[in-house]
């Protein structure tokens, strides 16, 4: 949208028709409100921008079916601008009731000159004799009585009266959208005099920003439309008790009250005062408008209020997507790296970890998911319209996908949904639709509403990353092998839940395939998803794992409370979620998870180890990029899905080992030595063979608990000169080490038994570890 400048915002306010209240469609619901179809028709009106045309900004609905729309507002019309000049700029059939002037229309097919016609009709033929030949020829066009005869704009544009007037104006070229092929800075010029423009900058900061931030903002600063229309009278009401009918039939039809007179259509257009905005941001200095992005050493533009900036980002997300002064902050500082994609991706990454400003997060999440290319091209040349069968449930399931929210309820967005999904199914032939895709389809459609190409893009971008081989026409193993890592993840970071679980039976098929198929979308609503997504968006495919445990986790108390009954009813009717709670111990749970803790074989392929030149990511565990790391030697091998359910704990790679143990190779004997910097989660490596194999070689650091004799009959752990050592690394990552795999399954399945978090299983066991030197030797006792 272009800036604010000069003009205003204005608001008005009309009825939709109001439909019978017993009355339902051909499928047996109820018909949609009137209200609700203008409110997704209008969405396309947002889009039509022109600096000479005044920009639709927002609609919303009230009660009984009343729409407020917003738009941009210029105080002096063409008509008070003709007025000034000479009192003749004439309004047609101004003195004519509604009946004669059609009748009088009706007249006109008959009629030779249609010009010379309405002239005397309204007294000013004299005038109309004095235009110059070529408007007259002009306005003859426009006024051909058959609309199939009359010529489109098109052709008007090409009458030589635009061709005189058209080099006295700048010609309008609308800009690249952020996602094309085209050239964003191709049509940028700079003024001859740079000088002039500093002049020429307005001190008024916030008229340079776009209409649609600055109403944001206004409602941010406590903007009412209701209430602005109320101060103005437009909205008048009635007390209650007035409204009631004097006669009522059983049907529902009532007698006895006239109609309401506030109802009728009123088309005064109530101005918006910025006086409230102007006052919240007037501590906000200019350099806040244009925050320099090489900095790096802070996130947020310095201002006059700096200190309380700094202090806002440290409350709570829904604080801080209130605070009016932060939303402006973070607004133009996404704008001008959303600007700037994909060079400034890496600072995109890093300021989406702070928070993402809900006005700019469609943008953001197709950047994060690395979204390029000519979209609209791609997404036009699929065919949407083709009859395929997926069809019929298609249409099955947009009815029922988050109709509570008015945009997606909405015959258009049932449209756009359609169009959606088809041409994902159309142009992804391996795969086939599944229930619940339309669920992972509408926050990307609600986020990107006016482009679908957009929506599609960032959807098609999703599945892989998130989804991978999730909707395959047969894709039981790639469910049960994600569901059996995630009851691994169970046990890992809470043992005690997860032993509860299994006792009772109640396993993660009978509840969590909901979660991962949809991504949680059809678990909570779309304003709890964007939150939980702004964070999903920031690690890697493993990231769900950590959500669905965290969720465990809330309801932790109640599950250990209930046997397996209880348990399905209380998933049934799933209870509230703090999302913000749900997303912070992610995040911790996500740290504490080795990163080959979730390796799966039916993941999306990681990048070959050549294409990071051999060189080991040293990336925190969530950072501004978490990819699944390359594969190596000492990556985690693909193991039978039986074998793999069998394991309670899960197993880490060498690789993780040898980075989590801080152990580096230097030197011509291959000495294996403790890096300086610690920035990773302290660990115990277990290893349970025998004592005259752990003194051969052993990992460095580790202790020796062999197999045969750790356990007591009762299942405890028996007394010995590591016992103590092991109960002191209790809530560190703790991980098992031998050559038999079976024995260090079963060590571990005790350690969880005795509700000891964090145990993990190392793959491949010693042996893989041996052919890096890295194996230590005791010195021998002199």
């Amino acid at each position: 949208m272009f800036p604010l400048k000069d003009a205003e915002m204005g608001a008005f306010t009309f009825f939709a028709s109001a439909l019978p209240h017993d009355v339902c469609g051909s499928n047996g619901l109820p018909l949609t409100p009137n209200s609700i179809k203008i409110l997704g028709r209008f969405q396309i009106l947002k889009t039509i921008t022109h600096p000479r045309l005044c920009q639709y900004v927002d609609i919303s609905r009230g009660k009984h079916e009343r729409l407020v729309v917003v738009a941009e507002h210029c105080e002096q019309s063409l008509e008070d601008l003709l007025r000034e000049r000479k009192p003749v700029g004439r309004k047609l059939f101004q003195s004519l009731d509604i009946s004669e002037r059609l009748k009088f229309l009706l007249t006109l097919d008959c009629v030779d000159d249609t010009i010379i016609v309405l002239a005397e009709e309204h007294g000013c033929l004299d005038i109309i004799k004095e235009l110059p030949e070529n408007v007259t020829h002009l306005l003859k066009k426009c006024l051909t009585f058959h609309p199939s005869k009359r010529p489109t704009p098109d052709e008007l544009m090409q009458d030589k009266v635009f061709s005189e007037v058209s080099p006295l104006y700048t010609p309008f070229t609308k800009p690249a959208s952020l996602f094309s092929s085209s050239l964003r800075c191709a049509d940028l010029t700079l003024p001859e005099d740079i000088s002039q423009l500093c002049k020429d900058i307005n001190s008024d900061y916030l008229a340079e920003r776009s209409i649609e931030e600055v109403y944001y903002l206004w409602c941010l600063a406590g903007g009412d439309l209701e209430k602005e229309l109320v101060n103005k009278e437009i909205i008048r009401s009635k007390p209650p008790i007035c409204t009631l009918p004097n006669f009522l039939f059983e049907d529902g039809e009532s007698f006895g009250q006239g109609r309401d007179r506030s109802s009728l259509l009123d088309d005064t257009t109530v101005t918006l005062s910025l006086c409230q905005l102007r006052n919240r941001l007037k501590d906000v200095g200019g350099e806040a408008f244009y925050p320099l992005l090489e900095d790096d050493q802070s996130n947020l533009p310095h201002s006059n209020s700096n200190n309380e900036l700094s202090a806002a980002a440290t409350l709570p997300l829904i604080i801080r997507e209130r605070d009016t002064e932060y939303q402006l902050n973070r607004i133009i500082l996404f704008d001008r790296l959303l600007k700037a994609y994909p060079y400034k991706k890496n600072q995109i990454w890093k300021e989406a970890r702070v928070d993402i400003p809900p006005l700019m997060r469609g943008l953001t999440w197709a950047a994060l998911l690395g979204v390029e290319g000519a979209i609209h091209a791609k997404y036009d040349a699929i065919d949407k319209d083709t009859p395929i069968p997926t069809d019929r449930q298609i249409e099955v399931d947009i009815p029922r996908c988050h109709q509570y929210d008015e945009l997606l309820s909405s015959p258009e967005g049932h449209a756009k949904f359609r169009r959606v999904l088809k041409a994902w199914v159309v142009s992804h032939p391996d795969l086939v639709y599944w229930q619940g895709l339309d669920s992972l389809c509408a926050p990307f459609l609600y986020l990107n509403f006016n482009n679908e190409a957009l929506a599609y893009a960032c959807m098609s971008a999703f599945i892989p990353k998130y989804l991978y081989n999730f909707f395959l026409k047969d894709n039981s193993h790639v469910i049960q092998e994600y569901l059996t890592v995630f009851s691994q993840m169970i046990a890992f970071h809470d043992p005690e839940l997860s032993n509860h679980l299994n006792e009772i039976g109640f396993i993660p098929d009978l509840y969590a395939i909901p979660w991962f198929l949809t991504m949680f979308t059809h678990v909570f609503p779309l304003h709890k998803i964007f939150h939980l997504w702004d964070t999903l968006l920031l690690g890697n495919s493993s990231f769900p794992f950590c959500i669905g445990v965290a969720i465990l986790q809330q309801l932790r108390d109640r599950l250990l409370a209930n046997g397996f009954n209880e348990c399905i009813l209380l998933f049934s009717d799933l209870p509230e979620i703090d999302i913000e709670r749900c997303v912070r111990e992610s995040i911790n749970l996500f740290c504490w998870t080795p990163k080959s803790a979730t390796y799966r074989q039916h993941a999306q392929p990681p990048k070959s180890a050549s294409d990071s030149s051999g060189v080991r990511s040293s990336t925190p565990y969530f950072s501004t990029e978490c990819p699944d790391p390359p594969k190596t030697d000492l990556s985690r091998e693909s193991i039978p899905l039986n074998d793999l359910k069998s394991e309670v704990s899960p197993r880490i790679s060498a690789e993780d080992l040898i980075d989590l143990c801080e152990l580096t190779v230097t030197g011509h004997f291959k000495t294996p030595t403790k890096k300086t910097k610690s920035s990773k989660p302290k660990l115990l490596v277990v290893d349970i063979r025998n004592s005259e194999d752990f003194i051969r070689g052993h990992i460095s650091g580790s202790i020796n608990i062999p197999f045969i004799t750790a356990f007591t009959a009762e299942g405890e752990l028996t007394q010995g000169p590591y016992t103590a050592m092991l109960q002191s690394f209790r809530g560190k990552v703790i991980v098992i080490v031998g050559h038999v795999a079976k024995h260090t399954a079963e060590f571990a399945a005790h350690l969880v038994k005795m509700k000891y978090p964090r145990i993990c299983i190392l793959d491949g066991g010693i042996n893989k570890i041996k052919p890096t030197g890295l194996l230590t030797v005791p010195s021998p006792q002199i």
